[in-house]
């Protein structure tokens, strides 16, 4: 009879040949290409399929936890690639399978290496550290850089209207993959700072990394990078990473996340805003009016203002005492000038007496003299002055003729005569 004891059970040999793919570390990382088949309904958060040959002669089974995360694109059956993973035994079914770690599109190698030495050279220029635009609260022109035929600026001019009505969307359309997708996508960055743009908006749908190829440009990179205009990228799905996002101001993954950003107020954010401070105008109004009332009426029940007379009644009586003051030394200065008046013109009188008196006697003699000299000093004598026709005076008897009408002079007047006879 044959020992039993040199007989395993099938779970001993299961978790020795388990305890072998563990240790062993040609199977820690494994390094597979093979074609995904049995993908299966994806509908939880870990992917479950099959990779096999070409040929299908050889079958292993694989799995990705947490794909979302993991993955930069969509696997599709039949489609090729390169997988990391490690090898190991399910112990319940006896069955072994490859644990993924990584797994990319096979044929795009080249792209990924590419672009770490590119990514790695910018971080290095210090591109992606540069500080960061802020986004105007209140956009009135944005911009929106992609595909005239996608679903991009139907969404972001969607949510764009129903935020902030008054901003105005602008497509700007460009080619967003294949071989003229940077020249197109240039072109129009090259126009965005000198068209009064306050926001823009670049981006795409999701794609494979081929399609989304275009964004991780050298030259356009550079450009979203030294723009003055805020720009904000969308380009692929969540899941997708292109250097333009790092580059941009703000990341958003879906055009919709794109507009929001863009319109950090919306048009309720203002009239909310507005009512808030009505309202806080009209608290603030009403207790200023208050304070001043109460104020007022502290004012107005004051003695002083309840008996305004008591404010100004010294005052007054002080006005009283300096007009009086004031009468009473206008009045002694005025007494005073008028004596030294009197004074002065008594004494110009005195010596205008004195200066005059030697000229009053000068002039009554020389009226006394002239007087006696008078010609009516002499007709008051008798005497007579006669004048001729001409009003000359008379002096001899020849300067007469018979008929001359002549006038005699008396003391008391004048009297015509005529020259009758000699």
């Amino acid at each position: 009879m044959a020992d039993s004891s040199q007989y395993l059970t099938v779970g001993a040999l299961t978790g020795y040949l388990k305890a072998k793919f563990d240790r062993d570390p040609y199977l820690a990382k494994v390094y597979l290409t093979g074609e995904i088949s049995n993908l299966g309904n994806r509908k939880g958060r870990h992917l479950y399929f099959s990779l096999k040959d070409p040929d299908g002669k050889s079958v292993i089974r694989a799995t990705m936890f947490s794909y979302a995360s993991r993955l930069k694109f969509e696997p599709k059956e039949g489609m090729k690639v390169l997988a990391i993973g490690r090898v190991q035994v399910y112990e319940p079914s006896g069955s072994y399978s490859i644990i993924l770690d990584q797994m990319t599109p096979d044929g795009i190698g080249d792209l990924f290496l590419a672009l770490n030495q590119l990514k790695e050279k910018l971080s290095q220029e210090g591109l992606f550290a540069q500080e960061k635009k802020a986004l105007p609260l209140l956009p009135k022109k944005i911009a929106v850089i992609t595909s005239p035929t996608g679903a991009v600026v139907e969404d972001v001019a969607k949510t764009v209207e129903r935020r902030l009505p008054d901003a105005q969307v602008i497509l700007l359309p460009a080619v967003v993959q294949g071989e003229g997708a940077v020249p197109s996508l240039l072109k129009q960055l090259n126009r965005i700072d000198n068209l009064d743009f306050d926001t823009v908006i670049i981006g795409r749908g999701g794609g494979s990394i081929e399609d989304l190829w275009a964004f991780n440009d050298e030259a356009l990179v550079r450009k979203v990078a030294a723009l003055k205009t805020p720009v904000i990228a969308s380009v692929g799905h969540e899941t997708d990473n292109t250097l333009v996002d790092l580059v941009a101001d703000r990341r958003a993954a879906t055009p919709t996340a794109a507009a929001e950003l863009a319109t950090p107020v919306t048009r309720q954010n203002i009239l909310d805003r507005l009512f808030e401070l009505k309202t806080r105008l009209v608290v603030a109004g009403r207790q200023t009016v208050a304070q001043r009332q109460q104020v007022l009426d502290q004012i107005i029940n004051r003695p002083i203002m309840q008996q305004p007379d008591r404010l100004y009644a010294a005052y007054q009586q002080e006005v009283d005492q300096l007009a009086s003051r004031l009468g009473r030394g206008f009045s002694r200065q005025l007494e005073q000038k008028q004596y030294r008046f009197q004074q002065a013109q008594n004494s110009l009188v005195k010596e205008q007496q004195q200066l005059l008196r030697p000229y009053q006697e000068a002039l009554a003699l020389a009226s006394t003299k002239l007087d006696l000299v008078s010609p009516l000093k002499i007709l008051s004598a008798g005497y007579t002055i006669v004048k001729g026709p001409r009003n000359q005076v008379i002096k001899q008897k020849a300067d007469l003729q018979v008929g001359d009408q002549v006038h005699l002079t008396f003391a008391d007047g004048e009297v015509p005569a005529q020259i009758t006879g000699e």
